[in-house]
């Protein structure tokens, strides 16, 4: 897989110095992946989940850190590319702004 982009991890890593080793272990990871479907990136990431958008858009959402940090990104499995949209606290993910 392609990942765009890690600028995005690294600026919320930034904020949350104990979010950087399991961003880049995320990372790491997903460059070294071949997903063809959400099935596939649960055989790794177990808990993923596709979620639907206000918008209708299909975003998958990573528990990162231990459930402590959620990671959204669109993955076109078809081109092989994540799209990372935004790295949020837990408590940011639930109030769901990100979904509008």
């Amino acid at each position: 897989m392609r990942v765009i982009s890690l600028k995005r991890l690294r600026e919320f890593w930034e904020q949350h110095a104990d979010a950087e080793e399991p961003l880049r272990a995320w990372y790491k990871t997903v460059l070294g992946a071949e997903w063809k479907s959400l099935q596939d990136a649960r055989a790794t990431y177990p808990h993923a989940d596709g979620v639907e958008t206000d918008k209708g858009e299909t975003l998958t959402v990573f528990n990162i850190g231990g459930n402590k940090y959620r990671l959204i990104a669109r993955i076109r499995y078809d081109y092989q590319l994540v799209n990372v949209r935004t790295v949020l606290t837990h408590a940011e993910y639930d109030k769901g702004k990100w979904k509008e």
